[in-house]
């Protein structure tokens, strides 16, 4: 996907020699064609601090830029080559690519997967686009752009690093990382990659399976003409189990159905897969195909608790901010990604809250074939105006567009502790809150909502997430021990209330959503400036367990349907991790499964 430099090798090679040679680690595993060409690599890369490049024609010039990156490491990264982490709101990319032969009467598309925050692509000159939002994947169609032989790629990238109305998650607005802020991310952080799609192509598939088995697809298609219709082949394995068809309908719009017998679930313990080829087809010719896979599982909150499968289960997350020291928040590797998940579950844990973060598609295939829940979050910005409101939302469409399909993200959380809405006093900012719990329901009935994760709850929130650092056993049982989970129950305030001006508790289920945070900083390890932990600094590894012990037991004797500990790693100056920043363990796993374990 990224490094090692063997594999940045063979795919710089393989676009050098303009042959489309298939590889495991596609940036979008669900949304995959057969024909795809990594751009991941070596670009030309220059600061425009002056903000002067497009008056000077950067984009048409075949000048080089005065540095090299590797994308889609950002430049603020040690793996980019540049690791330089002082502002600079304008950046461009240049490189050149080949279109296979092959490809000849086929539709080019460009993908990016994220680019942060604003971008402009030209190809060969001539503009191919723009898109707005750093956490989500764009793409253009730039079949009409290309020419024969060496074709050239240019990318503007404006990201104002102290504008703080923009959705921007962790990334500090000041030159130095400090509390719970760390390093910005400018430009390209994920991958860019060329496809061959059809004259009629998808542009999205929407995969709604049922434990019955059955399953419909809602698929999307870009330059729609008469005929057109979706044929769907279910596999498990190298055996075809299913199969379906539908015609085109509303424009630009086809549905298909089909029925698996005796599906295997999807379950923490067998996260069973299928996979799934879309046909898009025209008298008798195929025009496009994109592969997937999908899951049958349901998740629901039945009886207080959450279920999956309507099988309650205990969530037992760890809060994890998505950073690598060498990479930020690009994800160095697959086996990086492996990693944490396998460690976490070592650890007893069964999932992440992603935390202001719209993670890479990888992470979330992962964690679809390991078995291991997610709660999907979006990067929040930190002012509230309308331009705001307008950047937000469009936003958290695309991210639940791009994630709907997976079956390891189990719940959505697009706000947390009213970040974008800091008055909530304010008729709007609560009105704010609403609208995204209504607007991500009506994008996705089938997941619980979290309205404002943490405190200030409206009245519309499926989980009622509640953050509480409490530092130890007794101050953590004695705050909650009191509480029912019944609408308009007194719940303890913990610096904000935990329900927003004007309204009650809504007796949802309560989601422990962040505690924890004890800080231990190992001998061997490096001390960072500045370095902290919610609930202190602990000397040894034993003191630290012994009060993580104690918070458990409080815990197991308290009304939450689940927990989310801070936090999986350290990272930068925030030292509350279970592992260091380079991920070592600081604590025998075992000792803190056996603690997970009591949880249920």
């Amino acid at each position: 996907m990224r490094l090692p430099l063997l594999l940045t090798a063979l795919l710089l090679a393989s676009a050098a020699s303009a042959q489309p040679v298939p590889r495991p680690e596609h940036p979008q595993p669900q949304f995959q064609r057969p024909e795809w060409i990594s751009l991941n690599g070596p670009w030309q890369f220059a600061f425009d601090d002056q903000d002067e490049g497009l008056a000077a024609g950067w984009h048409l010039s075949g000048k080089p830029f005065s540095r090299n990156i590797t994308v889609p490491f950002c430049f603020e990264s040690r793996l980019s080559g540049i690791a330089d982490t002082s502002f600079h709101p304008v950046v461009w990319y240049r490189r050149q690519f080949q279109v296979p032969d092959a490809w000849k009467g086929r539709r080019v598309l460009l993908h990016f997967g994220a680019v942060d925050y604003q971008a402009t692509v030209w190809v060969n000159g001539q503009v191919a686009g723009g898109h707005e939002g750093g956490n989500t994947p764009f793409r253009f169609d730039i079949t009409g752009l290309l020419k024969p032989g060496a074709n050239t790629v240019v990318v503007r990238v404006w990201d104002p690093p102290e504008d703080r109305a923009i959705p921007r998650g962790k990334q500090f607005w000041e030159p130095k990382s400090r509390s719970i802020f760390y390093t910005r991310t400018t430009g390209i952080w994920q991958s860019v990659w060329l496809e061959a799609a059809g004259d009629s192509w998808l542009e999205f598939v929407r995969i709604h399976p049922h434990l019955d088995g059955t399953v419909t697809f809602h698929g999307r298609v870009a330059r729609p003409q008469p005929g057109l219709s979706l044929r769907v082949s279910i596999r498990s394995g190298d055996q075809v189990v299913a199969a379906g068809e539908g015609s085109l309908a509303d424009g630009r719009y086809v549905d298909a159905a089909a029925f698996v017998r005796n599906p295997r679930l999807w379950t923490l313990e067998r996260p069973n897969l299928y996979d799934v080829t879309f046909e898009l087809r025209r008298d008798g010719k195929t025009l496009d195909t994109v592969n997937s896979y999908f899951g049958f599982r349901e998740v629901s909150i039945e009886n207080g608790r959450f279920c999956l499968n309507h099988r309650p289960i205990y969530l037992k997350f760890l809060l994890d901010q998505g950073y690598w020291p060498d990479s930020l928040l690009t994800p160095p590797s697959d086996e990086a990604i492996q990693y944490d998940i396998r460690m976490a579950k070592e650890m007893g844990f069964n999932g992440v809250r992603k935390h202001q973060k719209v993670e890479d598609p990888r992470f979330l295939y992962w964690a679809d074939r390991m078995g291991f829940l997610v709660s999907g979050e979006m990067a929040n910005a930190y002012l509230y105006d309308e331009q705001y409101v307008l950047r937000f939302t469009r936003e958290w469409v695309e991210a639940v567009e791009r994630d709907i399909n997976h079956p390891s993200l189990v719940m959505w959380a697009p706000l947390n502790e009213s970040w974008g809405v800091p008055d909530l006093r304010d008729p709007r900012q609560q009105a704010h809150l609403r609208t995204l719990y209504h607007l991500t329901k009506s994008l996705d009935p089938t997941r619980p909502v979290i309205d404002n994760e943490g405190w200030e709850h409206v009245d519309t929130t499926d989980l009622y997430a509640v953050h509480d650092y409490a530092a130890n056993h007794d101050a953590l049982y004695a705050r909650w021990a009191k509480v029912e989970p019944k609408p308009g129950a007194q719940l303890p305030p913990n610096g904000r209330p935990y329900a927003a001006p004007g309204h009650v508790y809504n007796g949802a289920p309560l989601y422990l959503s962040e505690f924890g945070g004890i800080a231990y900083i190992p001998p061997d390890a490096k001390v960072p400036e500045g370095s902290w932990g919610y609930a202190g600094v602990e000397k040894t590894p034993e003191d630290a367990l012994k009060r993580l012990a104690g918070l458990y037991d409080a815990i197991a004797k308290l009304p939450f349907i689940g927990i989310c500990y801070t936090q999986i790693t350290d990272v930068e100056q925030e030292v509350n991790g279970l592992m260091t920043y380079d991920r070592k363990p600081k604590f025998d796993p075992k000792a803190i499964k056996a603690l997970n374990d009591r949880l249920r």
